[in-house]
């Protein structure tokens, strides 16, 4: 359960398919508008699936479905490629004539 003042993310239709514009392209067009925003709840409490309203950081009020409470970034520059490491050791022996 969330409470009031706990940031957390909601999730919005924003446009069904079937209202977008024809001047998008087709397989564009076939999908919902979708929208997921973060910010403080405005509800005194609610639990995952529950209909809230939100203020983001930039001071907007949304309206949508929680989906997560105390959400952070998990994004990430992917896995380790070792050939990076080789790539690094080539560059500094051209430009330094070797390793630091």
């Amino acid at each position: 359960m969330a409470k009031k003042g706990e940031w957390v993310r909601i999730h919005n239709v924003v446009l069904k398919a079937s209202d977008r514009t024809a001047r998008i392209p087709d397989d564009t067009r076939k999908c919902d508008l979708e929208m997921w925003t973060k910010g403080q709840l405005l509800d005194e409490t609610a639990e995952i699936g529950d209909v809230v309203t939100i203020k983001t950081a930039t001071g907007r009020e949304e309206k949508g479905t929680m989906i997560e409470v105390g959400s952070y970034y998990t994004h990430s520059y992917g896995k380790f490629v070792s050939e990076i490491i080789e790539i690094d050791n080539m560059l500094r022996e051209e430009m330094f004539g070797g390793e630091e």
